[in-house]
């Protein structure tokens, strides 16, 4: 069971505000919910445009067109079942910069499995919600739940947390021996095109037994995003902002400041039943985020923001291409989630502008 984003807990009165909301997830739901989000619904092989100046697109491109059906393919029979020859299980992994359509490749790839085999063959998440999932199933529960599908696709795998990378790395293990496909993406920051995502140091010899696993393919390319910076607009009056949420169904208001608080209340894997309902976000008092556990909580729900195309509407003080996270945080370890939280942002809140000029 789960009370819906516009649905206050214990009342069947309409809420305006986020802070509001007291969302509970079934271990049924987090499971269910492990399909493509809805802003890639659309997203398949043919609808990839790969970028002529960087060949490594269309490479990957044709390469996961292969895989899905590798994947698809049916079980071996007769005497090659009875021989004990088991299908060869391809497991993916693709690299690359911040909006250069990773994602759109893999949940293109799981979509092309699902359409092969039937519904419920691949599952599709990213790495926070498989972590997730194991915290609220228990790590053998999740792995039996898993194991029936043909493909699982993992967005933005992260290294960033000992804990979880070994969580993580042990998930796919089995997973794999269990002849489970696996499909991977991660991001590489902008000043370090050229590195193996897989030559982090601190996780170095954990990241060896797993790479061993994946076929790494290279995406190259600009963040298409680019042009949608968040912090390159100046904020919206406050008074806009009010006035939009007012006037259309579906549309939230919060205090930025009240927002975050309530964040720190309700667990990350509830984020996207959070926005159950919510057509439009408008945030007031916008202003830069100093501590980083309070930070990484908007990373995640600016993530679940972007699956579900909920735009944005900001009012604020955070202005600058960075301002929103400290610089010390953009050098930090966890700087490739705050990159991808601004790259997305940015990108929502131009849709929330677009829509202020309908």
């Amino acid at each position: 069971m789960f009370v819906t984003a516009l649905q206050s807990s214990g009342s069947s009165t309409a809420t305006t505000s986020l802070a509001a909301v007291r969302p509970s997830v079934s271990t049924d739901r987090l499971l269910a919910d492990l399909v493509p989000p809805r802003h890639f619904a659309s997203a398949r092989f043919a609808t990839y445009r790969a970028n002529p100046d960087h060949p490594s697109q269309a490479a990957t491109l044709a390469r996961l067109e292969e895989v899905a059906a590798e994947i698809a393919a049916p079980a071996p029979t007769g005497i090659r079942a009875l021989l004990g020859r088991r299908r060869q299980v391809p497991s993916v992994y693709m690299d690359g910069g911040f909006g250069v359509g990773k994602t759109h490749l893999l949940t293109s790839l799981a979509h092309a499995v699902t359409e092969a085999v039937g519904p419920g063959a691949a599952a599709y998440g990213t790495f926070v919600e498989y972590t997730n999932l194991v915290g609220a199933l228990g790590f053998l529960p999740t792995v039996e739940a898993l194991a029936t599908r043909r493909l699982v696709c993992i967005d933005e795998f992260e290294l960033d947390d000992p804990g979880d990378t070994v969580l993580m790395s042990r998930l796919l293990r089995e997973l794999a021996d269990r002849g489970v496909a696996l499909a991977a993406t991660s991001n590489t920051l902008p000043d370090a095109l050229g590195e193996g995502r897989f030559a982090a140091e601190d996780f170095l010899r954990e990241i060896q037994a797993l790479a061993a696993r994946f076929e790494v393919l290279r995406v190259d390319g600009e963040d298409y995003r680019h042009r949608s910076v968040v912090t390159d607009a100046a904020p919206l009056p406050v008074e806009v902002v009010r006035e939009a949420v007012a006037s259309r169904p579906g549309a939230v208001l919060d205090d930025f400041e009240d927002l975050l608080a309530h964040l720190a209340t309700v667990h990350p894997s509830r984020y996207g039943a959070l926005l159950d309902g919510v057509e439009l976000v408008g945030l007031t008092g916008v202003r830069p985020v100093t501590r980083q556990e309070v930070a990484l909580r908007l990373v995640v729900l600016v993530d679940r923001l972007y699956d579900r195309d909920v735009p944005v509407l900001l009012a604020g003080g955070a202005q600058g291409p960075r301002e929103l996270f400290s610089e010390e945080m953009l050098r930090g370890g966890y700087r490739k989630k705050y990159y991808r939280a601004l790259s997305r942002l940015g990108a929502l809140a131009q849709t929330g502008r677009d829509l202020l000029e309908r």
